[in-house]
């Protein structure tokens, strides 16, 4: 057989696939920090995208769930919302099982057995054997579960508290300790020695088909709590909103969301009547004004504990990859939220602390807004926002010009050229979405601006000669610094006008 010779002999082809770039973390991300046991000490943090998800799993009086209510309720309305598990109060531990598969969903699989058992150990114990359980009566799965966890319970000792529910909308049984704290556990269920064996038929109940055990924990404080799932789940989440934090937890996060080195913004709600008049040095408004707080805001509504959360969901409501698309947050609504009337001096005092209040102007029939989106810094929340948009971006477009180089960026001039045309690329995007605009810059300069001297742009940046790097700094292969003036476009919030009639 002629086999003939292969192309690639005289003209060689290779394949390279660009990888796929980096996307900035998003701003719109919003994380509630509930108290209520729903969410397991493993699972720490659920994903939702509607709030009839958010109720089917806490029900709806729950804080979790009128969290989602004030953030699903913004008008645009975000798309997700991350809820998770703050152990203020100690946590029982919890063996949660597998979704069942098909045939032991099925309620006759169930009433057919009249002596099933199993064995489980509770709280560091011995496994001890739970006979004679008869299911022939149950009308449900809820009703299997009541059979187990009379039959557990009948044990006595450390058993005599412990539960155990069918959870519908994960289709899957989940048994608890009767106490809390870090000595709490639920063991893997073994073979029972008596009866009709029926752990492995609780889907996973055995350490297999996905179930898993969810230790018992310590309360820990809210700072704590804020720790793990910034260390956790750090990328997943910008906006933060803690319902039954109290000040004493406020002073203590504030500080700490401004240091992190991932950026987030810490939302507080307050009924402090305090705030409505001047003098009073201890309450949120006084305490975190003192610190200067700036990726922080708290607002004062009367009815409800969750306002800011709507405040926080219309601005995660900002595509700041659009054009025009950057608000700032007065004058805006927060449906569902009663708005305050308040007197001329009561709202003098309250922005005299750097609060936010929903509050109604006598305009047509009355119309409600959000007045002033502050920080206790004295910042707008809408520059502190972007301002933090702006930064990932541009860390960004670094990152993904470093990464998918096919070759590498020289440490020449030309080769920090590259990298500022990545830097220049984040904040023509930010002038095209209304945060940055041309304007006069009025502080110190650098390179070869001047305080005073207008930015036509809205951005400069500026980068020293390779030539006039250290050989030090040259041997660690960094960049010269980068350095970057951006102008916001800020917004006009109030009008003075003067009207001349002439008769």
């Amino acid at each position: 057989m002629t086999v003939n010779l292969p192309v690639s002999r005289l003209i060689n082809v290779g394949l390279v696939i660009t990888p796929q770039v980096t996307q900035a973390p998003a701003l719109n991300t919003g994380l509630v920090l509930g108290t209520s046991t729903v969410i397991d000490t493993v699972t720490r943090m659920r994903v939702y995208n509607t709030l009839a998800a958010v109720g089917a799993d806490f029900g709806t009086v729950a804080e979790e769930y009128l969290s989602a209510q004030a953030w699903f309720g913004q008008n645009p309305q975000p798309t997700s919302l991350n809820i998770g598990r703050w152990c203020k109060n100690a946590a029982a531990g919890r063996l949660v099982g597998g979704q069942l598969v098909a045939p032991n969903t099925l309620l006759a699989t169930w009433t057919a057995i009249t002596t099933g058992s199993f064995k489980v150990a509770v709280d560091g114990g011995a496994a001890t054997n739970v006979p004679n359980l008869d299911f022939h009566l149950a009308a449900s799965l809820s009703g299997v579960a009541a059979v187990i966890q009379t039959g557990i319970q009948g044990l006595g000792g450390s058993f005599a508290a412990v539960t155990c529910i069918y959870n519908s909308v994960y289709g899957r049984f989940e048994i608890t300790s009767g106490t809390t704290g870090s000595s709490s556990a639920v063991s893997f269920l073994t073979a029972g020695s008596t009866g009709v064996d029926i752990s492995a038929m609780m889907a996973g109940l055995v350490g297999s088909a996905g179930a898993y055990v969810a230790p018992g924990q310590a309360s820990e404080t809210a700072l704590a709590c804020v720790t793990l799932f910034d260390n956790q789940f750090a990328g997943q989440w910008y906006n933060l909103f803690i319902p039954s934090a109290v000040d004493a937890d406020h002073v203590a996060i504030a500080p700490y969301i401004d240091g992190d080195a991932t950026p987030h913004f810490y939302w507080i709600n307050t009924q402090e009547s305090q705030l409505l008049a001047s003098g009073d040095t201890t309450h949120i408004g006084y305490l975190l004004q003192q610190l200067q707080s700036q990726h922080a805001a708290w607002q004062y509504s009367s009815t409800s504990l969750y306002a800011a959360g709507s405040m926080a969901a219309r601005i995660a409501t900002v595509n700041w990859a659009g054009n025009s698309t950057a608000i700032s947050l007065m004058y805006k609504q927060e449906p569902g939220i009663v708005a305050e009337t308040l007197t001329t001096t009561q709202i003098t005092a309250l922005e005299s602390y750097s609060g936010n209040v929903y509050v109604n102007y006598a305009f047509g029939s009355g119309t409600p807004i959000i007045e002033t989106g502050v920080c206790p810094s004295g910042q707008f929340i809408d520059t502190i926002v972007g301002s933090d948009g702006l930064r990932l971006q541009i860390q960004t477009n670094l990152f993904n010009l470093l990464f998918g180089s096919a070759t590498k960026i020289p440490q020449t001039d030309a080769g920090v050229a590259t990298l500022e045309t990545g830097v220049e690329a984040a904040c023509t995007q930010y002038v095209t979405n209304g945060f940055l605009a041309p304007g006069t810059w009025n502080t110190n300069g650098f390179g070869q601006l001047q305080q005073g001297q207008w930015l036509d742009k809205g951005f400069y940046v500026y980068a020293a000669s390779i030539a006039t790097q250290s050989a030090a700094a040259r041997a660690t292969r960094a960049s010269p610094p980068i350095q970057v003036a951006a102008k916001c476009a800020g917004a006009i919030d109030t009008v003075a006008l003067t009207l001349y009639v002439n008769p």
